[in-house]
């Protein structure tokens, strides 16, 4: 069965998907009966939800505000693999700033990547008690928006785990206040239909799917170099571009993230409700929703059991036996 799986940032060359790269390398979704397709989408805002939704994809990665902001706007669609229980995305500040702690950011200029993102910042700073009237958003464009901020052309700028590594490499000198220390929030997860929730056949195969995303999940915690190894070979620009230590660490900022659900023993996939409670308690106040959502209408953690209850040893032997 084929299954089309879609990324909003417009490309595959990050390390961010590394799970899905190595179970596909390693045979996982073949084991499960899954043709997969990876695919970069378009950078549109709810691309991703609005697809899946029409059933041009089988699963996305959507943002929470996109997410949420899509299913506010009547777009049926569902998050059902919580990729990373805890906050993804951080703030970015020049080397040696006066900024230390997310409350610093009062009455500060945040550069941002792109039109819309300002509703991922405001639910991190009303969390955080900050007023959300005293920031001035600074939208200073793809890609260069952490280059304004290094610059000085603002106080900070939004980043995300994973993100750091590359602005290393790329020479921008920043510290960073890293979001998961202050905030319980939600990051990205994997979202499918509706309607699929109520066609066994499409629970199965999604079932099948999230599987062999956790059998991929399994191997990258077990050899996270191995992980890594896979992905790289995947791009040989991105190759060009960064050294594999570099890559190592992008994929191991995600990777620390994204086992997480694991490590508190949910289970890979597992999606925190109180984080969910508590972030779209924010969007309504903060009037990016017309209504309060329930947890219910954005997130579902069915298939994380069934996903989960796979044969451990093999993954074992696959991450001790992988030739680096």
């Amino acid at each position: 069965v084929k299954v089309t799986w879609m990324t909003p940032r417009g490309t595959l060359e990050v390390m961010d998907d590394h799970n899905l790269w190595a179970a596909k390398e390693l045979g996982y979704f073949d084991e499960m009966g899954i043709d997969i397709d990876l695919q970069a989408g378009p950078t549109e805002t709810h691309a991703t939800v609005r697809m899946v939704a029409e059933g041009q994809a089988d699963a996305g990665y959507p943002s929470p505000g996109v997410l949420v902001s899509g299913i506010d706007a009547g777009i049926e669609t569902i998050l059902a693999w919580e990729m990373m229980m805890g906050q993804v995305f951080d703030f970015a500040v020049p080397k040696g700033s006066d900024i230390k702690t997310v409350q610093d950011l009062e009455g500060k200029k945040i550069c941002l990547g792109g039109e819309g993102w300002s509703t991922i910042v405001d639910p991190m700073l009303y969390e955080a008690g900050v007023p959300i009237d005293s920031v001035e958003y600074i939208n200073a464009g793809w890609p260069g928006w952490g280059q304004a901020a290094a610059q000085g052309q603002c106080d900070a700028a939004l980043g995300w785990r994973g993100l750091s590594a590359d602005w290393d490499a790329a020479g921008l000198e920043m510290d960073y206040l890293v979001g998961k220390e202050f905030s319980t929030h939600p990051a990205n997860g994997y979202n499918i239909k509706l309607s699929d929730l109520d066609d066994p056949e499409r629970v199965d195969i999604m079932t099948r799917f999230f599987k062999a995303v956790a059998m991929g999940l399994e191997f990258s915690r077990l050899n996270p170099r191995a992980a890594t190894q896979i992905t790289y070979k995947q791009f040989p620009a991105y190759a060009e571009q960064y050294s594999a230590a570099h890559a190592f660490r992008s994929m191991w900022e995600l990777g620390c993230n994204y086992w997480e659900g694991y490590n508190q023993g949910k289970g890979y996939g597992y999606a925190s409700i109180e984080g969910w409670n508590a972030y779209l308690d924010a969007v309504a106040d903060l009037g990016q929703t017309q209504s309060l959502l329930t947890t219910e209408d954005v997130v579902t953690n069915i298939f994380i059991e069934d996903a989960n209850d796979f044969d451990h040893a093999t993954q074992n032997k696959d991450a001790d036996h992988f030739k680096l």
